[in-house]
């Protein structure tokens, strides 16, 4: 390739220093005086120099990598080529999304693991304790050492919890995700995302749930998350001053809200692991935090969201295998093992039931969860006593949950000693508890573990199937909401989802005692009633979130596909009841605790779409003009003291700004 350049002082003295110089076109060499070009211009004749370029060949500097005789060598000459400001340009170049994305993924792994570890150990050693106190020789002693060890230890953890949430950080109380969701819409509160918070957030959140109360951990771990994610942005925004700026931390909350998410689902249960391993909610979880926790999504973040929550499941599944010999494999939390006819066309009416009850007992919830705390609010006596001793209510409401749960009172109806979202294991059954079996070796048949634990627990039975699981849900049902107004970290997802679970159990039950041979004509094909609560799990929660992907998060946890039908259809019944009776859980506690937020758009048939803007301005207008005088300044000022400022305008006549 060649090219002719203009002959000036310069180039001449470009010729006389260097023998090429790099340009946007690349390598060019000055060739000798020999190959000159006169030409005749029409305006003045001038000389010009035939030059020759030369592209850029990167085999070349290859080779010379080759030649250099050690590593060393090539790491010597790379160090004098360096200066310290390309080396820090360098290591802001590094710290781009993916390394910060990843950098979240993996800490929320390493906080996830060690705080399940914690409460596993908590909730083994209340059962051990248990088992000490029983030992006394005495049939009355042994009930009420138990029930004095099985109340004092869940005691010491909700006040514990409610102690050091309280003194240290008290804005780790409750959910997270009604914050977090008012924060990307551009609110700041204070001291909301930092480093005491975090420390409040874990430390609490891991007494509450050793403790064995039914409360969640979805919500306080997207706050974790997002804490999290704000810590990385401050520390990054020393070598790269984007990471400061607001717009990109709010970028980054989103991606932090789906980490939580995923992050969610391995909180031990019963004194052991709710399932053997532990694959994550990637997919699901992004999808989760993006319907509750934003309105309008920018598509460009999705990618950092799913990102992020791959890097954590990555690590957390790793951890898990070289911690815990006896894991080899992936598989759900709540692995299901239904055949690929689990249900037949004619059931579809029956899963359309259980989203329309799903969707009324949603709307009861947050009615429920809403009363609650009003009542604390506005009762003068509760408002009175609980806000001048207020270690007092979490007290009495560990007292309730403890005795309601105490396995050798009313708990003997509720499994026991088994933590409360242990029994989805036995509600995702794939076995019938209200048909006989023929034989335990059939794949319909329960074994006399699972059996023995609701229908005979203790030795107190047998009892009622329908009679137990009614009691189980409508137990967890008050309770559920009664510990979410706990001074502690608390969320409410998982609660709600194991009380729907109880519902599908219970209508599944039902339907496979009124045809103990299968609905479909021509087959004998039975009525799986773990389908009926995986169905009943996704929708009731649904209906409390307002979340449709709560259909995805139940795919996930369960490893099946095959009743993707039912779920959705219950799902979306659920949740458009819901949603025309109350707002969703997050709504309601922005609405309950004032936060500033920017409700949704309502609908196009709704009346507010017909109000102006003159329905609700002010008028007449007060306004300065160049002919305003001291005396009209001083009357406008006494007449509206509130008004902080006052347009201004041209000319009285125009009002024109």
């Amino acid at each position: 390739m060649t090219g002719i350049l203009k002959k000036t002082d310069f180039l001449q003295a470009l010729e006389r220093e260097y023998s090429y110089e790099q340009t946007v076109i690349g390598r060019f060499r000055l060739e000798g005086s020999e190959e000159e070009d006169r030409t005749n211009d029409p305006g003045r004749g001038q000389e010009r120099k035939i030059v020759r370029f030369h592209e850029h060949d990167p085999r070349e500097e290859w080779k010379n990598e080759k030649r250099a005789r050690t590593w060393g060598a090539v790491f010597k000459r790379w160090r004098a080529s360096c200066k310290p400001a390309q080396t820090w340009h360098q290591i802001r170049m590094l710290l781009t999304d993916w390394l910060f994305l990843a950098l979240l993924g993996i800490g929320m792994a390493l906080c996830s693991m060690l705080m399940d570890s914690i409460i596993d150990y908590l909730q083994t050693f209340q059962l051990v304790l248990m088992n000490w106190a029983s030992h006394t020789g005495n049939v009355f002693l042994d009930y009420l050492c138990t029930y004095l060890a099985w109340l004092g230890y869940t005691e010491f953890l909700v006040i514990c919890s409610a102690m050091f949430v309280h003194y240290v950080a008290p804005q780790a109380i409750g959910s997270g995700i009604p914050e977090m969701k008012t924060i990307l819409r551009g609110v700041i509160l204070k001291d909301y995302l930092t480093c005491r918070t975090l420390i409040s957030k874990m430390v609490g959140l891991t007494f509450a749930l050793g403790s064995g109360i039914p409360i969640g951990k979805m919500g306080p771990f997207v706050h974790v998350a997002s804490i999290v994610a704000n810590l990385i942005s401050n520390f990054a925004a020393n070598f790269d001053g984007v990471y400061g700026n607001e717009c990109r931390k709010s970028e980054m909350f989103a991606a932090a809200c789906a980490v939580g998410v995923a992050c969610t689902f391995s909180a031990p249960v019963g004194g052991r692991s709710v399932a053997p391993v532990g694959r994550r909610l990637s997919f699901s979880g992004v999808l989760f935090s993006i319907e509750v926790t934003t309105m309008y999504f920018s598509v460009r973040n999705y990618w950092r969201g799913f990102f992020a929550a791959v890097c954590g499941a990555t690590v957390f599944r790793l951890l898990r295998v070289f911690l815990n010999d006896s894991e080899v494999t992936v598989v759900a939390f709540y692995q299901t093992h239904f055949p690929k006819d689990a249900f037949v066309p004619e059931e579809l009416p029956f899963f359309a039931l259980i989203g329309l009850i799903c969707g009324f007992m949603g709307a009861g919830f947050i009615i429920l969860y809403r009363s609650l705390v009003m009542f604390l609010r506005r009762n003068s006596f509760a408002k009175r006593f609980f806000q001048r001793n207020w270690i007092t209510y979490p007290i009495v409401v560990a007292f309730i949950v403890a005795t309601i749960t105490y396995p050798r009172g009313y708990g003997r109806f509720l499994t026991g000693r088994f933590k409360f979202t242990r029994t989805l294991l036995d509600f995702f059954s794939n076995c019938t508890w209200s048909v006989p079996v023929r034989s335990l070796d059939s794949p319909h048949g329960c074994g006399p573990d699972l059996l023995s634990s609701w229908t005979n627990h203790e030795g107190y039975g047998p009892y009622n199937v329908y009679l137990v699981i009614s009691l189980f849900m409508l137990t967890f049902f008050f309770l559920s909401a009664l510990c979410n107004t706990i001074p502690v970290p608390c969320g409410m997802f998982m609660p709600v989802f194991v009380v729907g679970a109880a519902l599908g159990r219970l209508v599944g039950e039902i339907i496979a005692s009124i045809f103990p041979d299968g609905m479909g004509e021509g087959t004998d094909q039975p009525i799986f009633p773990g389908v009926y609560s995986v169905v009943g799990a996704a929708a009731l929660s649904g209906s409390v979130t307002h979340a449709l992907s709560v259909a995805v998060i139940v795919f996930e946890l369960t490893g099946q596909l095959i009743y993707i039908l039912p779920v959705m259809i219950a799902v979306i019944i659920a949740n458009a009841i819901s949603t025309y009776l109350q707002p969703s859980i997050y709504d309601s506690i922005i609405k309950i605790k004032h936060l500033p937020y920017l409700p949704d758009i309502p609908p196009t048939n709704s009346a507010i779409h017909m109000f102006c803007a003159e329905n609700i301005m002010v008028a007449p207008v007060r306004y300065l003009s160049k002919q305003t005088t001291y005396d009209e300044i001083r009357e406008i000022l006494v007449d509206m003291p509130k008004l902080r400022s006052f347009p201004v305008v041209d000319d009285p006549s125009e009002l024109k700004l």
